[in-house]
């Protein structure tokens, strides 16, 4: 008998080239700080959502025998720091065919500072060339389907808004991780597999004060609201404090953090998006046990923070085991 075909799950996003000063805590308004060390890496929302399922899905000595096919949708500029990217990709087992190159574009930059003592960072983007990707790019899904398409909102949103209806046209599902977080259409919930958000994300989308997720009849209020909108599996990540999750089909909880000492959360949300994803990628839609890909895509996610860099603090399939 034939083995059944590969799960494939392609990302739609950003790339950027991390520019990282680490410094004794954010600068205050006027204040100017000498970086006790700098680095770049590879990074992207979109783009260490994808190294993440690869790295996850793999071992590095056998890239090309993972659990799932992965592929990067996506746009960069013609300089030195696409082939950086699309290297970085490529090592972590991540399909670059469906990469954009565009003459006279600049890549995406993101500049990360990071406040040593505590491991939390504020970023500023650049987007560049990921805002070159336009809707009419999106009419419809690139072969082959994939069987699960991963967003988030650092690329234009319309052209976000277009793939969500190509994909559900398709009938492929959606996992949205509205970050940077901006109001979406209403339309834009109905039908959404998952929506992966952190707490101020989630209040900017729910309109509500952040303190309104301070205790958990507060967070299964907002979480009721995403699921009257129609969104099947809502995750609110909430950083020490563990993580909500709620279906439409009545299951909520709120799961525990691992405790780790943090390094750098740089890549935190994003590791946990591509646990996650894995997970759901290889459920069926009717037997999907989100509480164990809450717990997988946590203790991931705890790795990723006990360590320095972007895509190279995603662990491996075998580390997680």
């Amino acid at each position: 008998m034939a083995a059944p075909p590969r799960k494939r799950i392609a990302v739609l996003g950003s790339l950027n080239m991390d520019l990282v000063p680490y410094v004794p805590h954010h600068p205050l308004p006027g204040e100017t700080l000498t970086s006790s060390r700098f680095g770049t890496a590879p990074g992207g929302k979109g783009a260490n959502q994808a190294a993440a399922v690869g790295r996850l899905s793999r071992s590095p000595d056998a890239l090309a025998d993972g659990d799932v096919d992965v592929a990067m949708l996506g746009a960069v500029g013609s300089d030195p720091y696409a082939d950086v990217l699309r290297s970085s990709l490529a090592s972590c087992g991540v399909a670059t065919d469906g990469l954009r190159v565009l003459d006279g574009q600049r890549t995406g930059i993101a500049i990360i500072i990071v406040d040593e003592p505590s491991g939390q960072n504020r970023i500023i983007l650049s987007p560049e060339a990921n805002h070159a990707l336009v809707p009419a790019d999106f009419a419809a899904l690139p072969d082959p389907r994939p069987d699960l398409l991963i967003m988030q909102l650092e690329i234009r949103l319309d052209t976000v808004l277009q793939a969500l209806a190509a994909a559900k046209a398709a009938s492929v599902p959606v996992l949205l991780n509205p970050a940077p977080a901006q109001t979406l259409p209403l339309d834009a919930y109905v039908g959404l597999a998952h929506l992966i958000l952190n707490e101020t994300e989630a209040a900017i989308l729910a309109g509500c004060p952040e303190s309104d997720l301070d205790d958990e009849p507060g967070l299964q209020r907002v979480a009721s609201l995403f699921l009257e909108r129609g969104v099947a599996n809502v995750v609110v990540t909430l950083g020490g404090r563990g993580v909500y999750y709620a279906t439409k089909a009545g299951k909520s909880a709120l799961v525990p953090a691992h405790k780790v000492d943090v390094v750098e959360t740089t890549a935190a949300g994003d590791t946990f998006v591509g646990s996650y994803a894995l997970a759901a990628v290889h459920a069926s839609p009717d037997d999907f046990d989100i509480d164990g890909a809450v717990k997988a895509a946590n203790r991931a996610a705890a790795i990723t923070v006990s360590r320095r860099g972007s895509q190279l603090s995603i662990p491996w399939k075998d580390e997680l085991e």
